[in-house]
Order: C-alpha cells, then structure tokens, then sequence
C-alpha cells in the first residue's frame, strides 16, 4: 500500500516516502524524470516546489494523485509563511474601520483633513481627532470596543460617524440651561409655527432658548438617518435632523418625534427610516419609537381628526377637503397630506403641498453639509 499523504507535513516527505516504498533512489527518479539529480534532491528537501506540471509527472510516475501533493505543497507553504510572517494588530482594525466607515465621503465632507483614502497617516490621525480617542481600536465602531450607543437597534459605522460629527457641533453651541417645563411650553410655539412654511425659520431660536442644542447635519449617503437625540453631560438635550426628506410634513414629524425622546429622557436614540413602517405605532416597534411616533403623529395631525376625515371623505379626497381640513386644524396643506399618504397609502397624491423647507431654515440653523463645513472639530 502507498504511503499516506495525509502522514506528511510537506510534499519533499512524502516524495522520499514513495521512493522508499518503490526502492528507489534520488538518482533513480533522476534518470526516469530525465532531470538533474540535484533537482531532485532540492525537491525532495522542500527548496523548490512542486508546481501543477510537475505534480501531473508524478503522478504518472507514483500513481499518486497530483492534488496530493499541490495540497501538501499549499499547505507547506502556508505553514512556512506564517513562521515569517510579521503579524500587524493594527492592520486588521484599518481594515474594520476603512472598510465599513465612509472614509471617503468624511474627508470630502471636511470631517477629516486627508487628501484621499491612501492617505493612510493623515487618515488614521483624522479618524483619531474625530473620534476622540488615543488609539484607532478605540473607536467606538468596532465590536470589542468598551462604550456602546445607547439605541434600541445597533447603529451602522456610518450612522456612529454621524452622530459623532452632530456631537462635535453641538458641544461648541451656547445655549440657555436646558428646562423640561420650557420645552414644554414651546410646543405650543412650534404649533403656531406650522401654519406656514416660513414660519420654520423660528423653530432652531425656540429650541435653543429651551436649552436643547438644534443642529442640522446632511446625512451620509449610506447612514439613511432622519434624526438623533441624546446628551450632552446628562443635562443637556441635543436634537439634529438630517432633512434627509427635504418635506414640511417630514420635517415636523422627525423634529416632534425627536421632542418626545427628549421629553422622556429616553438617552441616545438614533433615528433611521421614520418613513414608511418605522413611522407606525402597532407591533414590531420598539416601546420608545412607538411613544415617539404616536406623539409625532398626534403633534401633526391628531388621530382622532384624521379618523374622522377619512371616514367621511374615503375612499375620494379632494384637493379643496385637504386645505379646509389643515385650515381648521391651523398647520400647512403639505402637514395633513403627507399624514394622509401615509394613512391611505397613496403617495403620489397631494404631492405639490410637500413644499421644501431646508433653504427656509438653514440660515437660522447651525448646519454642516450641502456644501457648508461646520468650523468646529478640524
């Protein structure tokens, strides 16, 4: 019986293996072989491989599978390899880091003073400095990293930059002590407020005279964030919106939805995808979004107003119906439309009242993206 290959630690011990069983010696397979005798002796003694070719002769010549010994020769190699190998912890966490945070779009936002990807010195120190840390495996996107996001579903590598860069911005703000009851009272402010797109304006000087730190942050184009609440020290409040959906009815949905985080000093909440099933309140919604919501939704358009106008006008909703009935409850058209879609379904309905509100608003708002860098944390 042949010699085992799986008995051999190298393809040069199972070659002098075989020519034992055969009797045979160096110079033997030499002369069959028709090449050097040293040739083989450096075969036989690992110092040169066997490749594909070589393997289908021994094959012929030992009735040996060549895949026996391209796999001794592959795992040889390896094993070789890893005895001179120079292992790089670090290498494995720019792997993480670069390969799941949008590097590139960071340092075309300006969050990071690099000229490009394969500016790897000036990237990792970038990432450092944005990050807050010492050392690059103390971001906090990798997995055995000691702090956690407070979110009640783990948060993307680009949703974490995000968050990073509203909390940079917001810890260079000045704004009054933060007052649950003035927060409060300022609802009733921020619902006048939606009576009129111009109106928005208004609403960053009402946040930051309660003492919540309003910030509007372009999403990441990966991140498909709308909004975040958290705090600062525990004691003051931060709300930034991505406008993502640049929408009337979008923008006070997130924004309320956002309030009621705060309200209930719920900690860090990163919202993602409020549109569609994540605006719902029934199951499969996290206790914290589902109070969230319901107050959103109440804030816009209140259920029981709505109940009864769809009730009344379903299954046809004329355009006149919509402005009365926002006219009654004192918001814009686009408010009531963009809650109506949602509850029928029909999005291509009423579309022309879902007037943009970014350019109303960004010049009272501190606001990083669309072109604009934030001067803070670079």
């Amino acid at each position: 019986m042949s010699p085992d290959p799986k008995n051999f630690r190298s393809p040069g011990q199972f070659l002098q293996s075989l020519l034992i069983h055969r009797g045979w010696t160096q110079r033997t397979l030499s002369v069959v072989l028709d090449i050097g005798e040293t040739t083989v002796n450096k075969i036989a003694s690992n110092k040169q491989p066997i490749d594909a070719d070589l393997a289908l002769i021994l094959e012929e010549v030992f009735r040996v599978p060549a895949e026996q010994f391209l796999t001794l020769q592959k795992d040889f190699d390896l094993a070789q390899a890893r005895i001179i190998a120079n292992p790089d912890p670090a290498r494995a966490v720019r792997a993480m880091l670069l390969g799941d945070l949008p590097v590139a779009e960071m340092i075309k936002r300006g969050w990071i003073a690099a000229e490009n990807v394969r500016d790897t010195k000036n990237v990792e120190a970038g990432l450092i400095q944005f990050f807050g840390v010492n050392r690059l495996d103390d971001i906090e996107i990798l997995p055995h990293a000691a702090k956690k996001t407070e979110v009640n579903t783990p948060a993307t590598p680009a949703q974490l930059a995000w968050l990073y860069r509203v909390k940079q911005i917001a810890s260079d703000m000045l704004v009054a002590p933060y007052s649950p009851q003035a927060l409060v009272a300022a609802l009733g402010k921020l619902r006048k407020s939606m009576i009129a797109a111009e109106e928005i304006a208004r609403v960053p000087r009402i946040m930051m005279e309660c003492g919540v730190r309003f910030v509007i942050v372009e999403s990441l184009a990966s991140a498909k964030i709308d909004g975040v609440c958290f705090w600062l020290n525990e004691r003051s409040p931060v709300i930034a919106m991505s406008l993502r959906y640049d929408r009337i009815d979008n923008f006070w949905f997130v924004l309320r939805h956002e309030i009621e985080h705060v309200l209930q000093m719920h900690g860090t909440m990163i919202d993602a995808e409020l549109e569609g099933e994540r605006a719902g309140t029934g199951e499969g919604v996290a206790e914290e979004e589902r109070v969230a919501n319901a107050a959103a939704q109440e804030f816009c358009v209140p259920a029981k107003y709505m109940h009864d106008f769809v009730v009344r006008k379903a299954p046809f909703f004329a355009e006149r119906d919509l402005v009365a009935f926002a006219r009654i409850l004192k918001v814009h058209p686009g408010i009531v439309a963009g809650q109506l879609q949602r509850k029928t379904g029909r999005y291509d309905r009423f579309r022309d009242h879902l007037v943009k509100v970014r350019s109303i608003i960004s010049p009272n708002a501190i606001k990083d993206g669309w072109g604009d860098v934030a001067p803070v944390g670079i």
